[in-house]
């Protein structure tokens, strides 16, 4: 058991008989009354994000989970098939479990969060950000970097991404894997 001053993002926390990780909360001591802890709640089942807020103090039961990397083997249908680095254990995760699985190549590391005591996987997270290769892309204008204008990408994976015009076919990028956002382009 622990109270609400042990709370820290990425917790998993049991609460309204479910599952919910910890995004983000804020500590309050208003002027007068009791301090309080404002949080967002991740459903881990759903994906639901919920705002809550906790009295100081109160006791609060911490999930245990586990962080383990695995390596992304191969697709097939809509079930994606991971091995443990250290033990080579394969486990078969579906496609629902992965946020932006599109941007998920053969060979990648992901971290698969278990629940300890039932060893059931709960989430699979993608690395903050891949570099992928661009396969297609209409041809950028020389010169044109004064505005912020985006266009359409598609990468190795398949996916789409909004780059800046002066991204070629060929190039590699580093995508954020949270938003799909462009990041760099990466040399060499």
């Amino acid at each position: 058991m622990a109270t609400t001053a042990d709370i820290r993002n990425g917790m998993v926390i049991e609460f309204n008989n479910d599952l919910y990780t910890i995004v983000q909360f804020q500590h309050v001591k208003p002027g007068k009354g009791p301090a309080f802890v404002r949080t967002k709640l991740k459903n881990i089942t759903s994906g639901r994000v919920i705002d809550n807020t906790f009295n100081s103090g109160v006791k609060i039961n911490v999930a245990r989970v586990e962080r383990r990397q695995y390596q992304f083997l191969y697709k097939e249908e809509t079930n994606y098939h991971l091995m443990h680095l250290e033990t080579f254990e394969q486990i078969t995760v579906p496609q629902s479990m992965l946020e932006n699985y599109d941007l998920l190549k053969e060979g990648q590391i992901v971290e698969v969060v278990t629940h300890a005591e039932t060893e059931n996987v709960l989430v699979v997270d993608l690395p903050a950000n891949v570099v992928m290769e661009v396969t297609y892309t209409e041809p950028g204008l020389r010169g044109d970097t004064a505005t912020n204008t985006l266009k359409q990408a598609t990468v190795e994976s398949g996916s789409v991404i909004m780059v800046p015009l002066f991204v070629n076919q060929g190039d590699k990028i580093r995508i954020d894997t949270r938003d799909r956002s462009y990041i760099e382009r990466v040399k060499g």
